[in-house]
C-alpha cells in the first residue's frame, strides 16, 4: 500500500482498510462506466458518420436504422439490462456505505473516553487523568479512542487523514468520533472546515504510543492543568465551588434533581415526554436549565451561561459521569484497566 501514498494516506486505524476498499470499488465503477460511455460515444460517432452522399440517397442505410430504432425482444432486454444493473451497483453501494457510515459514528463499548475542544485556531484536548495539550493528542496504541468534542467560536472539523476519521466540531453542542489506532507514529491532524482567516494554520498531530509508553508520559503530569487531579475531581471540585451539590444532593431530596447515574439514562420531563441524558443534555441544563425541566421539580436553577468555559464544562461532564452512570456512561477506562 505505501507505494499508493501520493494517491491516499497511509492506513494507521482499524476502519482505514474498510474506508479504502470502499473507495476503491467506487472509483473503480465509475472509471469503468466512464470508459464504456465515452467508448461508446467515439463508436457511434465514427459508425454512424453522416457522411456527403448523392441527393435522394439516404446516409445510413433504411435497414440498419430501423433495426437501430427497433423496439423487439432484444431492445427490451437491453432496457431491462442497462437499468437492473446501474440499480444494483447502486444499492451494493448504499448498503456497503451505510453499514461503513454506522461502524464509523459509534464508538465501540469500553473506549477510552478523551475530550477535544475547537477554538480558533487551536485544537485542546483532555485526558481523564487530567493532562491537557494543544495541538498534540497522544494516544496507547490498539485501544478504542472516543473523542466527544465541542466548539468554542465557528465550526471546525477534526480530520486525521491517516485515521480515516473526520468529524464537524460545532459550537453549543457535542459531536463524537473514535479511532483504533494500529500503528505507533506521529499523524497530521487538521481543522477540514474554513472557520476564518488562519484556518490553514489550524494544524496539529496525533501521536500513537506504546500502552507502557503512554502511561509513562501520563505520569509525568505531561502539560497536566493541576498535576495529580483527575478530570473528574477537578469537576468535582467545579461542582462543590459553584454549590451544586447544596441543590443536587444523591438521595434526589435536594431541590434539583439527583445527579447519580442519570448520565445515559432516561429522564422524564415535566408535562409529559423523555430525554436521553446523554453529554449535551448535561450541557444544556447547565447553560440553559429551564430547556427541560425534570419531572416533579421547579424550574428555579440559574443559569451558568458565560460563566463557565468549555473546559470546564467538560470537567463537569467527567465528574458527573462517575456517580454510578449507565447505558454508556460508566467512568472512562484507564489504560491499565483495558489492558485487563
Amino acid at each position: 500500500m505505501n507505494r499508493f501514498l501520493f494517491f491516499i494516506p497511509e492506513q494507521a486505524s482499524s476502519v482505514a482498510a474498510q474506508v479504502d476498499l470502499f473507495f476503491y470499488f467506487m472509483v473503480a465503477v465509475s472509471g469503468f462506466f466512464s470508459l464504456l460511455i465515452a467508448g461508446l460515444i467515439v463508436f457511434f460517432a465514427f459508425r454512424y458518420h453522416e457522411t456527403r452522399v448523392e441527393a435522394g440517397r439516404p446516409a445510413i442505410d433504411d435497414r440498419e436504422h430501423a433495426t437501430t430504432h427497433g423496439h423487439g425482444q432484444g431492445a427490451v432486454m437491453l432496457e431491462i439490462v442497462w437499468t437492473v444493473i446501474p440499480f444494483a451497483l447502486a444499492m451494493v453501494m448504499f448498503a456497503w456505505g451505510t453499514s461503513l457510515y454506522f461502524t464509523l459514528v459509534r464508538p465501540p463499548a469500553g473506549a477510552l473516553q478523551l475530550y477535544a475542544v475547537g477554538k480558533q485556531w487551536m485544537w485542546k484536548f483532555q485526558h481523564p487523568e487530567g493532562v491537557r495539550e494543544i495541538n498534540e493528542l497522544h494516544v496507547p496504541l490498539g485501544q478504542d479512542i472516543r473523542l466527544t468534542m465541542s466548539s468554542e467560536d465557528v465550526i471546525h472539523s477534526f480530520f486525521v487523514p491517516a485515521f480515516r476519521v473526520k468529524q464537524d466540531v460545532v459550537p453549543g453542542r457535542y459531536t463524537q468520533t473514535w479511532f483504533h489506532p494500529t500503528r505507533t507514529g506521529t499523524f497530521h491532524l487538521f481543522c477540514a472546515e474554513y472557520c476564518g482567516t488562519q484556518h490553514s494554520g489550524m494544524i496539529g498531530s496525533v501521536t500513537v504510543m506504546e500502552p507502557r509508553d503512554y502511561e509513562a508520559w501520563l505520569a509525568t503530569g505531561g502539560g497536566a492543568a493541576v498535576p495529580g487531579q483527575s478530570l473528574a475531581q477537578l469537576g468535582e471540585r467545579l461542582f462543590n465551588e459553584r454549590a451544586c451539590s447544596t441543590c443536587h444532593l444523591p438521595n434526589g431530596q435536594g431541590r434539583g434533581p439527583s445527579l447519580v447515574g442519570v448520565l445515559g439514562s432516561t429522564v422524564k420531563l415535566e408535562g409529559g415526554g423523555t430525554v436521553k441524558a446523554d453529554e449535551s443534555y448535561v450541557r444544556e441544563s447547565i447553560l440553559n436549565p429551564m430547556a427541560k425541566i425534570v419531572a416533579g421539580y421547579v424550574p428555579q436553577m440559574p443559569t451558568f451561561q458565560g460563566q463557565l468555559s468549555e473546559e470546564q464544562l467538560l470537567e463537569l461532564i467527567a465528574y458527573v459521569r462517575t456517580l454510578g452512570a449507565k447505558d454508556g456512561g460508566a467512568a472512562p477506562p484507564t489504560v491499565a484497566a483495558a489492558k485487563e
